[in-house]
């Protein structure tokens, strides 16, 4: 296949429009119109709207992370910075008391470039930027000074898809993989079990976008250097909408994107008491959901083993 191109964020950090993006973000904390909550406050004065965040970004944990999909994973580990803070409020969620309860340490733009400079002395793949969203300014900015000290390894932004246009457009040539979420199909199932306002169609808009960026996954020696994955969460009773995803991704997408689809869900946090999301996913569950991923005859997936009730 070639070697790859270096990361583009280089290229944009030598002509200094890496620092003007950095620039034009962090404008938008103190509006904050980040995500598509489209909050208003000001987070630079303390402010927090639902995401709960302020203008420093808050950090959960920094690793090696070996429990992503195959090519981001690899044999060395991806580069994993797992922010506090969340644009949603899922019900389920398995990492609550970092995405709600806000979990971590305050790190300035310095100290994040320090911790991707240190995980790709460590042998990384790449940085993989854990649930982005609402620190996008502040991982620009960052991504300005570490590319100034030598950081040259692929950038992987790990999100919910819970985005805006405008401000993936602002992404474009500075994120290298993009690993979004598609959660839901519904946007009255999305609004019920983790607060997102109009999920469906910011979604499928913003998976749209990232295609647009960055195309099919691109792999060189088992390692993904450029392109998109899409994660989606099976949930029992399909209220995650799998066969409509799978359809979407086929059709508007591309027949060759690859996704991983995944059978870990459990009932964690609030839905343990739930009649709707209070159970784990069933075989049979799953093996439907990957009936319908054959069904649309896709080209590329990751599946998970069955080991449910």
């Amino acid at each position: 296949m070639g070697t790859p191109a270096r990361p583009g964020y280089i290229k944009l950090n030598l002509s200094g429009e890496l620092a003007n993006r950095a620039q034009q973000l962090r404008e938008r904390y103190s509006n904050c119109n980040l995500c598509p909550h489209v909050c208003g406050v000001d987070r630079t004065k303390g402010e927090m709207g639902r995401c709960r965040s302020g203008a420093q970004a808050v950090v959960a944990s920094t690793s090696a992370h070996f429990g992503e999909e195959p090519p981001i994973s690899g044999t060395s580990g991806s580069g994993t910075i797992f922010f506090s803070g969340c644009t949603g409020r899922c019900l389920f969620c398995q990492n609550y008391p970092i995405s709600q309860l806000g979990v971590g340490e305050t790190a300035d733009d310095q100290s994040l470039a320090n911790m991707m400079l240190k995980l790709q002395r460590r042998g990384c793949h790449n940085i993989n930027f854990v649930t982005p969203t609402h620190y996008s300014p502040s991982i620009v900015a960052a991504i300005n000074i570490a590319a100034d000290n030598g950081l040259n390894i692929p950038i992987v932004y790990n999100t919910s898809g819970y985005e805006r246009i405008e401000i993936l457009e602002l992404l474009d040539g500075i994120v290298d993989i993009y690993l979004p979420d598609m959660k839901y199909a519904d946007d009255a199932v999305a609004r019920e079990l983790s607060g997102f306002e109009n999920y469906s169609s910011c979604n499928r808009a913003a998976i749209k976008e990232m295609f647009r960026q960055v195309g099919d996954l691109k792999i060189r020696e088992s390692i993904a250097y450029r392109g998109l994955i899409v994660r989606h969460l099976v949930l029992p009773s399909n209220l995650s909408g799998t066969d409509i995803v799978m359809n979407f991704l086929r059709f508007e997408i591309s027949q060759k994107v690859h996704i991983s689809l995944m059978s870990q869900y459990f009932p964690a946090h609030s839905a343990l008491h739930r009649e709707d999301i209070g159970r784990s996913l069933t075989s049979d569950e799953y093996d439907r959901a990957l009936k319908y991923f054959f069904d649309v005859e896709l080209d590329n997936g990751w599946f998970q083993e069955q080991n449910h009730v």
